[in-house]
C-alpha cells in the first residue's frame, strides 16, 4: 500500500512517499481502508523528536491519529463494526509506526465510532484529536451557565472547538487571536481580544472580576497573566503548558480515545450545533506539503488529506 513515511527524525524533508505492507491486525482491531486523515502539530512534534522520552517511535514510521474511513476486514472479536462501515478514529496506540497517512490504518475498536452519513469523510477527519482535546478540556474545567471563560489561541483546531463546546454549555467566551481572525471567532461566539502588548488591560476591561476558567491551546508565554485574570479559585486547563497544573492548581490535559464522546460531536456537527473548519484539503502525494503548511503555525482550524 502507499503510505506517507519518514525513516529518521527530522523535518519535514525527511518525508517520502512509499509502498508499504499493508498492516496486521490483532483481534480487537480492524483494517480500515482510509479515505480521508486529519493532520495535527504533534505528528511533527513526534517527527521531529521533540516528544522522544514521552511517546515511543518505531522506525521507518507513518504519522497521523486521525481517520475516517471504511471497515475492510473486522478483527476476531470486534463485534461493534462489520466489514463496510462508515468509521471515523482517534486511532492512537501507545508506540507510533502505523498512522492514518496511508491507504490503509490497523485501527483499534476502542478508539473508533461510526460515521453518520451526513457528515463527509473530510469533516469527520477533521474531528477526533482536536473535537475530543476540546470537550475532554472544557469538561475537566468545570465551565457552566454564567461562567467566564478566556481562551488561549482561541482560532486554532483545538480552541475552536473549545469556544464552541462552552459557548453552548452556556459560558461568556472571550478569546485571544490575531486581529485576522476576530471576525472568525465572533461568527463561534467569542469576543476576541488580540494578542500581545496590551491583552491583559484589554481581556480585564471585558471582564473586571476575573475569569472563572482560562483554557491555554497556544502554549508559549500565555499562562503569564494568568495572575493578573483569573478571579480567586478560577480553574485553569492548559494542553500545552504543565504550570497549568504545578503553579496554578488547575490541570494539563493529554487526549485520550473515548468512541461515545466522539460519536457525541459527530452528532453535533450533523445537527449543525458544532462548525467544522477546515483550511484547507490536500491529497496523499501532496501530505508533505500539508505538513509543511501545518508547520507554518498559522492554520485556522484543521488541515486534512483525502486519501481515497
Amino acid at each position: 500500500m502507499k503510505a506517507l513515511v519518514y525513516r529518521e527524525f527530522g523535518g519535514a524533508d525527511r518525508f517520502e512517499l512509499t509502498d508499504i505492507d499493508t498492516p496486521h491486525i490483532g483481534p480487537d482491531t480492524m483494517l480500515v481502508k482510509v479515505v480521508a486523515a486529519g493532520i495535527n502539530p504533534v505528528d511533527y512534534k513526534i517527527r521531529e523528536g521533540y516528544l522522544e522520552g514521552l511517546i515511543d517511535t518505531a522506525l521507518p514510521a507513518v504519522p497521523g491519529w486521525d481517520v475516517a474511513g471504511i471497515v475492510e476486514k473486522p478483527g476476531l472479536d470486534t463485534p461493534e463494526f462489520q466489514e463496510g462501515d462508515a468509521i471515523l478514529a482517534y486511532a492512537r496506540t501507545d508506540v507510533v509506526r502505523g498512522g492514518t497517512l496511508a491507504e490503509y490504518v490497523a485501527v483499534p475498536v476502542r478508539t473508533a465510532t461510526r460515521k453518520p452519513e451526513a457528515l463527509s469523510f473530510e469533516d469527520a477527519a477533521a474531528i477526533p484529536l482536536t473535537g475530543l482535546t476540546a470537550l475532554q478540556s472544557v469538561e475537566r474545567s468545570g465551565l457552566g451557565e454564567g461562567d467566564t471563560v478566556l481562551i488561549h489561541g482561541a482560532a486554532g483546531g483545538v480552541a475552536s472547538f473549545a469556544v464552541q463546546l462552552a459557548v453552548r454549555a452556556g459560558a461568556r467566551v472571550i478569546g485571544t487571536a490575531s486581529p485576522a481572525n476576530h471576525d472568525y471567532l465572533r461568527e463561534l461566539g467569542a469576543e476576541p481580544v488580540a494578542y500581545g502588548d496590551g491583552l491583559v488591560d484589554a481581556a480585564r476591561a471585558l471582564v473586571p472580576d476575573g475569569y472563572d476558567v482560562i483554557l491555554d491551546f497556544a502554549g508559549g508565554d500565555s499562562l503569564d497573566s494568568t495572575g493578573a485574570l483569573r478571579r480567586d479559585g478560577g480553574h485553569v486547563v492548559s494542553i500545552a503548558d504543565p504550570r497549568a497544573r504545578t503553579d496554578f492548581g488547575g490541570d494539563y490535559v493529554w487526549v485520550r480515545p473515548n468512541p461515545e464522546q466522539l460519536a457525541h460531536l459527530a452528532e453535533l456537527a450533523v445537527a449543525g450545533e458544532l462548525r467544522v473548519e477546515r483550511s484547507a484539503t490536500f491529497t496523499l502525494d501532496d501530505a508533505a506539503d500539508a505538513y509543511r503548511s501545518l508547520e507554518e503555525g498559522h492554520t485556522r482550524g484543521k488541515i486534512v488529506v483525502r486519501v481515497s
